[in-house]
């Protein structure tokens, strides 16, 4: 487990010392405060309510599209740059398996993923401060988009192994997530047996009673199985190089 760890911080270090990190974090509270703004707005305009009031809907389902945009971004370094500038088969080298790597990467890219989100808390604490609001529905929607986007890190980490392209493993990722966005739009090209099947597999329907306040275990259970079922892929795929002859 130290290996582990001494991977992932290898990896935050490397990920921090980089101005492209940066550039996303900017990025990413930019278009996190736009939306935050202009749902807010948008709520006092329409609503009589307090401004709470369906706030962490609207702007939870704007943060899951700029989610969406990011982690790509984040993830297509892990492995695409460490196979192209060949350090992928120099860490190889020294005594540490194949799943202390996937796991140290993946939580470095978790931790930066956390470090980006945490800012988005201020102005929800200034809307707490000014006029308090239940807090249980927020954490609620904090927690689906901590578990989508580790979700998306574990499918972007999957493409990543598997090319030594940057912008391949961006696209490909991108590719994967509209899919399972878009999975169930189309209701009426699949009979209501394939529907379930569809809703069943499509994490954004299933984040999406994260944002009305809802906690639901098997839509967490589920999360957690996505995650694990990428990693395990992820674990493989890196494993795939003994049966490749690849030392």
């Amino acid at each position: 487990m130290s290996r582990m760890w001494i991977i992932c911080s290898r990896e935050l270090r490397a990920t921090l010392g980089s101005v492209v990190a940066y550039v996303l974090l900017a990025v990413f509270l930019l278009l996190s405060g736009y939306f935050f703004y202009s749902d807010l707005t948008f709520i006092l305009l329409i609503s009589s309510f307090t401004p709470a009031s369906g706030l962490w809907q609207w702007v939870f389902l704007d943060l899951r599209m700029v989610t969406m945009l990011i982690v790509p971004l984040i993830t297509m370094r892990l492995f695409a740059e460490e196979r192209k500038l060949g350090t992928l088969e120099l860490l190889w080298t020294y005594p540490v398996r194949d799943f202390e790597i996937v796991g140290g990467k993946f939580i470095a890219a978790v931790v930066f993923f956390l470090f980006m989100l945490l800012p988005t808390a201020i102005p929800c604490a200034l809307l707490y401060y000014y006029q308090p609001y239940p807090l249980g529905p927020l954490f609620a929607a904090y927690l689906g988009l901590i578990l989508l986007g580790i979700g998306f890190i574990a499918c972007g980490l999957l493409v990543s192994s598997l090319t030594e392209n940057q912008v391949v493993s961006a696209m490909v990722t991108y590719g994967i997530l509209v899919f399972f966005w878009f999975v169930t739009w189309n209701e009426e090209a699949a009979n209501q047996a394939m529907l379930r099947v569809l809703l069943g597999l499509s994490l954004f329907d299933r984040y999406y009673d994260f944002t009305r306040g809802v906690i639901d275990t098997s839509d967490v259970t589920f999360f957690i199985l996505f995650i694990a079922f990428f990693l395990f892929l992820t674990w493989q795929s890196l494993a795939s190089r003994k049966w490749r002859g690849v030392p």
